[in-house]
């Protein structure tokens, strides 16, 4: 009998049920159903529907305060709180991270230079201090060999090399195209690890050729060149770790893309108060 009940009646006897639970009566049920979505509702709707488009063109990488800017720069207004509720309802999380791994060569009877920059990050010229460091990428040819030059004053990349072999010709391309892009005044910091790329003669007369002063970290000392570290730590967590390189053709291309197209002109920085590096030279340059 009390199942027949509840079948001729179920919903009468549900929304019985749940109106007891919430406290609620049911005509304000009722009202709350035939109303629909509420304007908030709906506009959480169409910001997710943006939320989901960053989140993908960024490659999966923007947190809430990325994704907080960049809603902004649209039009939205919306505070951090709410950007936060949405990317957790919609299930949205970066990109986890993993650990990088030093591969520094720094037994070798080069000279090594003095630390002059000693960990001074802020600079508020272009072109006047450059840090550069060089990582490994695996692919299923072998390895390849990435060396990139980076400026501190707008954290650009401003040359970078890939090759199959760790050699000082690496290094010696990365910083030859950053001056052939940049064209730096004589007097430039050149800032790298003690690596024996870096300390070799080859490599010492480029830098004295075009009038650049050579400084390096610590031996051991990751932190002495902490924004080089930052930028293969974004890389992998970002790019490397998610791809399965079958060739190193297909790396290459890859990397181009990341780092010309994506990192120097969409990805946002916040150290540069979330834009992009190129957009923070357009924007110092106007101002």
């Amino acid at each position: 009998m009390k199942y027949q009940f509840i079948k001729e009646h179920g919903e009468e006897f549900r929304v019985e049920k749940m109106c007891q639970v919430f406290e609620v009566s049911r005509s304000g049920y009722y009202a709350w159903k035939e109303r629909g979505p509420s304007e908030r509702a709906c506009a959480d709707t169409v910001m997710g529907i943006e939320i989901l488009d960053i989140f993908y063109k960024s490659r999966l990488t923007y947190g809430i305060l990325s994704t907080l800017k960049e809603l902004l720069q649209r039009g939205f207004h919306c505070g951090w709180k709410r950007v936060r509720r949405l990317l957790r309802k919609l299930g949205l999380y970066p990109k986890t991270k993993k650990t990088f791994k030093v591969t520094t060569n720094s037994k070798h009877r080069f000279p090594v230079s003095p630390n002059l920059l000693e960990r001074h990050f802020s600079v508020d010229e272009p072109d006047r201090i450059w840090v550069s460091d060089i990582t490994y990428i695996r692919t299923a040819e072998g390895w390849l060999y990435l060396a990139i030059v980076l400026d501190l004053y707008s954290r650009r990349i401003v040359g970078w090399a890939l090759k199959d072999r760790l050699t000082a010709d690496l290094v010696k391309d990365a910083f030859l195209q950053a001056v052939w892009h940049r064209k730096p005044r004589p007097g430039l910091m050149f800032h790298s690890d003690q690596g024996v790329q870096y300390a070799s003669h080859d490599f010492r007369n480029l830098l004295a050729e075009y009038h650049a002063i050579s400084s390096m970290s610590r031996k051991g000392n990751c932190w002495d060149n902490a924004v080089a570290e930052s930028f293969f730590h974004t890389i992998k967590t970002e790019l490397v770790y998610h791809e399965k390189y079958l060739t190193r053709k297909e790396a290459m291309s890859s990397i181009f893309e990341y780092i010309e197209v994506f990192y120097n002109r969409t990805r946002r920085h916040s150290t540069l108060n979330y834009v992009c590096p190129v957009e923070f030279e357009q924007l110092k340059m106007v101002a």
